[in-house]
């Protein structure tokens, strides 16, 4: 097994109950505006839709792990993945790049270290680093982007912790588009889903990287534009070509299914559309086989 992955067998995984992150009509009322969600969540409907996100990954084998509900974070906690990266030595403990989230990672320490889960490091202020701007490559590639919510100097010290590992981390400059307080990740253009094969939204891809990808032999299912805001290049996979996705992305779908790849699809208007934030963002894998 090992924690450097995303597309092995999903072994092991962190979420955040959609019970314990948007917690009651009024923390929902309270923060999503701040946050920048697209709309309101309609909690009654969240808890469904979650409810049945949590049934996939465990249908599929996942041991499921939860970080608690906690009054110092919000909602925006439900997107996991952001506050911490993990490696096959322990977790590299996050720090947040927007300012509503800065005491996720904390919280998730806690969490971790009361599982028994050994923390590697934390990357510290002046550096900024988010999960969902980390992806493997390979086994020993990690490519992070450099974005509003990563900078430099966090991916300067993340390169510190995993370079003893024998990892090379590969810096993805990612585009501007649209600014500072948008949800624009490295994930949210790319989504390994086998060894040889991701999901892309190549118009915001860099040329050098999306050419790296190529050269490593990974084949692009290219995400068209229609589908990119309703998180079509967002693709969590559960084992090699086993695909989870946020229904409404027809077009993805049938190119992934085209790849040979199962494609399994939940309702996320509440708990994925409106936050900005898919399958990957809702999970913190821990180990893959």
């Amino acid at each position: 097994m090992s924690a450097h992955s995303e597309s092995g067998k999903l072994k092991s995984v962190f979420i955040k109950k959609a019970a314990a992150a948007f917690i009651d009509e009024a923390h929902v009322s309270k923060h999503w505006e701040a946050l920048n969600y697209l709309g309101k969540p309609v909690i009654e409907k969240a808890l469904e839709e979650y409810e049945a996100f949590e049934k996939i990954l465990k249908d599929n084998g996942a041991e499921v792990l939860y970080f608690p509900q906690e009054d110092s974070v919000n909602m925006d906690s439900i997107y996991c993945r952001d506050a911490a990266i993990a490696t096959s030595k322990g977790m590299i403990i996050c720090n947040m790049g927007k300012a509503g989230r800065v005491n996720e990672p904390v919280v998730q320490q806690h969490a971790f270290e009361a599982n028994g889960i050994p923390v590697l490091g934390m990357i510290t202020a002046p550096g900024t680093l988010e999960g969902g701007d980390v992806a493997w490559l390979d086994e020993k590639t990690l490519a992070v982007g450099h974005t509003y919510r990563t900078n430099e100097e966090g991916i300067r010290q993340l390169t510190a912790f995993v370079s003893p590992l024998g990892v090379t981390v590969i810096s993805v400059p990612m585009p501007h588009y649209k600014g500072p307080s948008d949800v624009f990740h490295l994930m949210s253009v790319l989504s390994p889903v086998d060894s040889n094969l991701a999901v892309v939204y190549s118009p915001l891809i860099p040329i050098v990287f999306r050419n790296e990808l190529i050269a490593r032999g990974y084949e692009l299912v290219e995400v068209p534009d229609a589908e990119f805001d309703s998180m079509g290049c967002n693709v969590l996979a559960l084992s090699p070509r086993v695909c989870l996705m946020v229904k409404g992305n027809p077009i993805t779908k049938d190119r992934l299914e085209k790849a040979g790849c199962k494609v399994i699809e939940y309702e996320g208007e509440e708990i994925s559309v409106k936050g900005g934030g898919g399958p990957t963002c809702l999970t913190r894998p821990l180990m893959r086989d």
